[in-house]
């Protein structure tokens, strides 16, 4: 074999053992005999890469715990720590951030509410300072964050530009190029469901189904698709976007949610509408009635559309979710069509305020992965 056809095989075999590694998280580290099986790599072939791959600081030994006699096989993690991403979520009434190792451990999370009466230049500012305050506060080095990702209520096309109808002043709004100067790294935009949607599959409610609806509720309509496992954005990133069709009831859906019910101190109306619905005030129960209604004939189209396999419910309405549930399913089987619509199963997100920023981070670590996987250029060494 000619030398660049070598050094390509030991990229290659150094990508397979570092790939099988990482998935296996900091907990569950592997001796080289497992190594071996897992890749279909001779042990001395794994020796060499786990040698060099420790040398560059992507690997470390794990101490023995099986408390056995004899000389313990040596084990070996992949260093989590050796990097770090952030994702973000900022809303028009709120941020979410969080700070995640290159293994996908959640190491720090914030949350602050925003103003919604920011300007876009405002809003902007706030955002880079945000980021800059969040990464001080934990001591993250610019030379160890390798990417930054953030969800943001609008449509995102290929290029991350973004068109906003939350935030007008960031229509045809290159965000990505306007953090660059802050953060010397990887920056990605992406639109806040969708970002919702891949967290559904990596660590919500999605996580062994391929083909999903994530169907965002609350006073703005709005929905992430997975097919094949693979997000679906269309062509303009405007894939799932019912809620700006006026046509469809989805864009009015909102003003069902009035709860005009009792209320107790410093409770909020989503809170108050959750308590009393799961308690089974008929009152609560016709708002979400009446709230399943208006979108029901949306969700109909996209299931004939995309017909996935679950629908997840996310966003600022979920505490009512468990509620709205059956509600939702009953209107969906009276949408009128010409078919027996199948009306999948039908999940409530666990992932609370965080399913963006979690989305983001998983968006942020697929680059992370990229780079890794990339065997046409050298693994680069990192820090201990």
């Amino acid at each position: 074999m000619r030398g660049h056809d070598l050094a390509a095989l030991r990229r290659l075999n150094t990508i397979a053992v570092l790939r099988f590694l990482r998935s296996q998280g900091p907990r569950r580290p592997q001796s080289l005999s497992q190594l071996a099986a897992a890749t279909g790599l001779s042990r001395p072939t794994v020796d060499q890469v786990v040698e060099e791959l420790t040398a560059q600081g992507w690997l470390a030994e794990a101490p023995d715990a099986s408390g056995r006699s004899g000389r313990p096989a040596r084990r070996f993690r992949f260093r989590g720590e050796s990097g770090r991403v952030v994702g973000v979520d900022i809303g028009l009434h709120k941020v979410v951030l969080l700070l995640s190792d290159l293994a996908g451990e959640v190491q720090a999370s914030e949350r602050e509410d925003v103003d919604p009466r920011m300007s876009g230049a405002e809003r902007l500012a706030y955002l880079r300072g945000r980021i800059e305050r969040f990464l001080g506060d934990h001591k993250v080095r610019a030379d160890e964050l390798w990417a930054l990702s953030v969800g943001v209520p609008g449509i995102v096309d290929a290029s991350g530009r973004l068109t906003s109808v939350i935030v007008p002043e960031w229509s045809d709004f290159e965000l990505a190029r306007r953090l660059a100067d802050a953060f010397p790294c990887p920056i990605l935009v992406e639109n806040d469901v969708n970002l919702a949607t891949m967290a559904e599959h990596w660590r919500g409610a999605a996580q062994l189904v391929d083909d999903v609806a994530c169907l965002l509720i609350g006073h703005r309509t709005s929905c992430g698709i997975l097919l094949g496992g693979r997000l679906h954005r269309g062509h303009r990133g405007v894939a799932g976007e019912l809620g700006l069709h006026r046509g469809l009831s989805l864009s009015r859906a909102h003003e069902a949610l009035v709860w005009r019910g009792e209320r107790a101190d410093g409770e909020s109306e989503v809170a108050a509408l959750a308590r009393a619905s799961a308690a089974g005030d008929p009152a609560a129960l016709e708002v979400l009635d009446r709230y399943a209604t208006f979108l029901a004939p949306g969700i109909g189209a996209l299931l004939l559309a995309v017909d996935p396999e679950l629908i997840v419910l996310s966003g600022g309405m979920t505490p009512v979710g468990q509620a709205l549930v059956p509600l939702l399913t009953r209107h969906l089987r009276e949408v009128p069509v010409d078919v027996d619509m199948h009306v999948p199963r039908i999940a409530v997100s666990t992932l609370g305020e965080q399913g963006v920023a979690l989305g983001a981070v998983r968006k942020a670590l697929d680059t992370v992965e990229a780079v890794l996987s990339d065997a046409t250029v050298p693994l680069p060494s990192v820090a201990r």
